[in-house]
């Protein structure tokens, strides 16, 4: 009840809020903030990097969102051909990895480097796989020892190829959501504890000062189903039976046992990582059905709270957060992705959370994707900020806007985030409706797209005054009618696949937003009062 009370309380504020005129001074200087939601973003698979559209689009992203770092699954799998066995010895081979690595560099990216999965002749005979590529995740401990060689080698020779100074900055991640048994690690907690302390020896010692981490668990949950050694599915899972889940205690998955473990063994955690889906997929012991529950829209705000905290009370305290996995659901198959929803809440969320994480990675920046295969339509629910045809999403606008806001916070409340420039002293703003209304669970899947069609509008009106008589601002504004690509698409009649002609004029659709011009009076005053539409987003930048 506590938190329904917290939030009726700030839904109580912002109502009052609305209805007054929010003043801020241009002039003043505002609080530090970091652009966090830039410092990393997810990718598929690192074969699927050696593509041209995958690069294109990666530069595109990098050159108007401003990620840093790129992450992806399977840098050791067999299509990037890193482990050659013979008579029982083993060589390795850079070039697929050295390939990747060159061109992400080039288009200044880094990696943030997930060490996965078994190339073949280091896992386990019959491995169970992953994915339809088929990744490997059944590990063989008797090979561990061969499993830290390569980490150890594949890490010397990063430093070798591009420099210590430059590694340095990378960031090295042990696995892939580890403790989903029935999904990415086909062993038990021990194992990848195990695991984990040989893969981060290995890349400790060719220098100590290589920044390590882990356990990159799942979402977040409300129950015990993984205390133990492996995932079970077994017993009372109270997600099924609670008449409100958002009143439950989510923890993270494996985080206090993992913090616990490494303090034990005197292994380092550079930083801690983590996926908090804003959803929870159990099972039912009863049926053995699954079936996903979205949580409210302060979830992720909530369990990178938890995080913080853990982290503050365990051996490692200074350890960064890195969120290696973000999107409205895990799915890549839900149709919400490609909608107008998720850029409110990216929006909302991001700013919700200044100062508690270093990272929050989407998951992810492209639909060039394929852990299910290649998808079925050119919109087919890809996690994708950007389509296979490299037409953009409303989720792409969303990170665009956010890296446009300055380094100093003037003004936030739940709908509204004031920013200055430092080097510059101009102004840019964020206005997002998140609709009240929908607060209670986070958008999901084609089924429900009618209701969030509606929503609420939002009242805007601010003024921001000490400004140079005559500045300008250009606002720029995503909503059902503008950036809103799957409506456009539909509207053309859903051509599949579009003509050449056809993805050029998608793409000036997709890329270009309504704008609008408007100027500070003489007073140096610039008013905007304006009804904010359902799940839109306006940014308003000083332009001079």
């Amino acid at each position: 009840m506590k938190k329904i009370a917290v939030t009726l309380v700030a839904i109580l504020a912002v109502l009052t809020v609305n209805a007054q005129d929010i003043k801020i001074d241009g002039k003043k200087t505002g609080e530090k903030f970091e652009h966090f939601w830039s410092k990393s973003v997810g990718a598929g698979r690192a074969n699927e990097g050696l593509r041209a559209g995958w690069l294109e689009q990666l530069q595109k992203v990098q050159e108007n969102c401003g990620f840093e770092f790129v992450r992806f699954h399977g840098i050791f799998h067999d299509d990037m051909f890193p482990v050659f066995e013979k008579d029982g010895k083993y060589t390795y081979n850079w070039q697929y990895i050295d390939d990747l690595f060159d061109r992400m560099l080039d288009l200044n990216v880094r990696p943030f480097v997930e060490l996965a999965f078994f190339p073949t002749p280091l896992a386990a005979k019959n491995s169970k796989t992953q994915f339809w590529w088929k990744a490997n995740i059944t590990p063989d401990e008797s090979k561990y020892n061969e499993w830290h060689n390569l980490v150890k080698a594949f890490t010397q020779h990063c430093v070798d190829r591009y420099g210590i100074d430059e590694v340095l900055t990378w960031y090295f991640e042990v696995w892939n959501e580890p403790n989903l048994h029935y999904g990415f690690f086909d062993g038990t907690k021990s194992q990848y504890f195990e695991l984990y302390k040989q893969s981060v020896l290995a890349v400790r010692s060719v220098d100590d000062r290589l920044k390590v981490g882990g356990p990159s668990s799942s979402n977040f949950v409300a129950d015990g189903r993984y205390n133990g050694e492996v995932e079970s599915r077994d017993g009372d899972l109270i997600t099924f039976t609670a008449d409100n889940i958002n009143e439950l205690e989510w923890k993270g998955s494996w985080i206090v046992d993992f913090l616990e473990y490494c303090e034990k063994e005197k292994l380092p955690v550079d930083f801690v990582s983590t996926h908090p889906y804003p959803t929870d997929y159990p099972f039912n012991p009863t049926t053995g059905k699954g079936k996903d529950f979205s949580r409210y829209v302060n979830s992720t705000k909530d369990d990178i709270e938890w995080l913080n905290k853990t982290i503050k009370n365990s051996a490692f305290p200074n350890a960064e957060i890195h969120l290696t996995e973000w999107n409205t659901s895990p799915n890549s198959r839900d149709a919400m992705h490609d909608f107008l929803p998720p850029a409110a809440y990216i929006t909302k969320v991001n700013l919700d959370c200044i100062g508690l994480t270093n990272s929050l990675a989407f998951w992810t920046f492209t639909d060039i994707f394929e852990e299910k295969g290649g998808g079925e339509s050119i919109f087919h629910g890809g996690f994708g900020m950007i389509n296979y045809q490299g037409l953009v999403k409303p989720s792409y606008h969303a990170y665009r806007m956010l890296h446009q806001l300055g380094d100093e916070k003037l003004f936030k409340n739940d709908y509204l985030f004031v920013s200055k420039k430092s080097e510059n002293g101009k102004i840019v703003a964020l206005a997002y409706n998140y609709p009240e209304d929908h607060y209670n669970a986070v958008p999901s899947s084609i089924k429900k797209i009618d209701k969030y069609e509606n929503g609420k509008t939002r009242p805007l009106n601010f003024t921001v005054h000490n400004l140079k008589p005559g500045a300008q601002f250009k606002l720029e504004i995503l909503d059902k009618n503008h950036g809103n690509i799957y409506n456009f698409w539909e509207e053309m009649g859903k051509p599949e696949p579009p003509t050449r002609e056809q993805i050029k004029v998608m793409k000036q659709y997709a890329d270009n937003l309504k704008t609008e011009l408007v100027t500070a009076g003489k007073n140096g005053a610039l008013k905007i009062n304006r009804e904010l539409a359902p799940w839109s987003l306006v940014l308003i930048e000083q332009v001079n």
